[in-house]
């Protein structure tokens, strides 16, 4: 049977190829630890399963909203307008099936074939293949670990062209844990305004998960007048242990809202009913246990910084947001492990640790390693590193 031209261009994920070989070795009866995870390690707060569950008995077991139930769009439009300093109506807003179709629906609504995107790295893989999909050029624009991963503003510009369409940023990012900072937001709103016919979508799914010195910056509250160009994606999975409910929600100016909405309800119709309320119980709720879970991702964080530090030749960018370390490791590639995805397979299959490497983010030289997990378990995943590029380096 002959697959179609589109789906065949599209890349596999790295980070499942990566998960799928450790499964197969822990099948096979090998201890391995995976440092692959993304997602919280945390149970989703008692208080959200509880509305789940209210939810459930008071009858939530059919069709909503295309765009989702109005009290959920709601209460996503006064988060957001709080968040971003402008008045978005619960009209603006779309609940979709998880984050990422919210990026499927937006793309799919706004490029056609041959606009050129944008886009940072390194950056999360399915923003680059997302746009393909939809018929448009990803335009790579590489940030460099020595400048801490700050994006490059004059190597945005030099790479408009005529048929340039948005701007993709995703802060905090995945996978280098970096958060974009005021002063860089602000020469983005001043290309922006030097381009006035560029769109811009902004990630913002990590947006909670900062930490000290790093603050999440809206480019709409430094500058409100963009909204009318701004289109903003977000959620509750990474903040809320709600990686499995699967909800995303997409603000934008309403023409967009209405074309995604059509697309939607060809495509999937509307979100979990249960999944809804439980997400509108996680903005409206208690936020205590976001808060400490927060904290403990902080504390992990500051544990594998400083162990990764530590290791000779490895060079790391110390991440203030998500919850991934993203060190460069370039040092010890040799003739034997010419590359990091080599490398990623050597740790697995002689150290028994599982990390994804860098290349799938474009970012060679890389691996992602996530603290998503138990500080015991980090500290056991990066002494089986530590003792892999040891033997390593002793093979050189």
């Amino acid at each position: 049977m002959r697959v179609a031209r589109r789906i065949e261009a599209l890349v596999p994920s790295i980070t499942l190829e990566v998960t799928a070989r450790a499964k197969e070795l822990v099948t096979a009866g090998r201890d391995i630890l995976s440092l692959t995870l993304g997602e919280p390690d945390f149970d989703t707060p008692p208080h959200i399963r509880a509305a789940a569950a209210a939810s459930i008995e008071r009858g939530a077991n059919r069709y909503t909203a295309v765009s989702g139930i109005m009290e959920l769009r709601a209460a996503a439009a006064a988060e957001l307008s709080s968040v971003h300093g402008v008045s978005i109506r619960p009209e603006e807003v779309m609940v979709s099936t998880g984050a990422k179709q919210c990026l499927f629906n937006a793309l799919q609504s706004l490029i056609d074939e041959g606009d050129e995107v944008l886009i940072p790295t390194p950056t999360w893989p399915s923003h680059a293949e997302l746009v393909r999909l939809a018929g448009g050029v990803a335009v790579l624009c590489p940030s460099a670990a020595a400048d801490g991963f700050r994006i490059d503003v004059d190597s945005l510009r030099r790479k408009i062209t005529p048929r340039t369409r948005m701007l993709m940023l995703c802060s905090p990012s995945n996978p280098t844990g970096a958060v974009i900072d005021e002063a860089t937001l602000a020469e983005i709103v001043k290309l922006l305004h030097e381009h006035p016919e560029i769109l811009v979508l902004t990630d913002d799914l990590y947006r909670r998960l900062v930490y000290a010195p790093g603050r999440f910056v809206s480019i709409l509250a430094l500058d409100p007048s963009l909204w009318g160009r701004v289109v903003l994606i977000d959620g509750v999975s990474k903040s809320y242990a709600m990686t499995g409910w699967r909800i995303g929600f997409c603000a934008a100016p309403r023409p967009l809202i209405v074309a995604m909405d059509k697309l939607q309800g060809q495509v999937t119709t509307n979100a979990a009913a249960v999944s809804q309320h439980a997400a509108l119980a996680a903005l409206t709720g208690d936020q205590a246990p976001t808060q400490k879970m927060v904290a403990e991702f902080d504390a992990r964080r500051r544990i594998m910084y400083k162990s990764l530090t530590a290791f000779p030749h490895v060079r790391c960018v110390e991440p203030h947001g998500a919850f991934y370390c993203f060190p460069d490791v370039s040092s010890y590639l040799s003739e034997a492990v010419p590359d990091d995805v080599a490398l990623s397979r050597f740790l697995l299959d002689e150290a028994s640790v599982a990390v994804v490497p860098g290349t799938g983010f474009y970012a060679p030289g890389h691996i992602r390693l996530s603290y998503a997990t138990s500080v015991p378990l980090i500290e056991e995943g990066v002494r089986r590193i530590a003792a892999g590029l040891q033997a390593l380096a002793e093979r050189a």
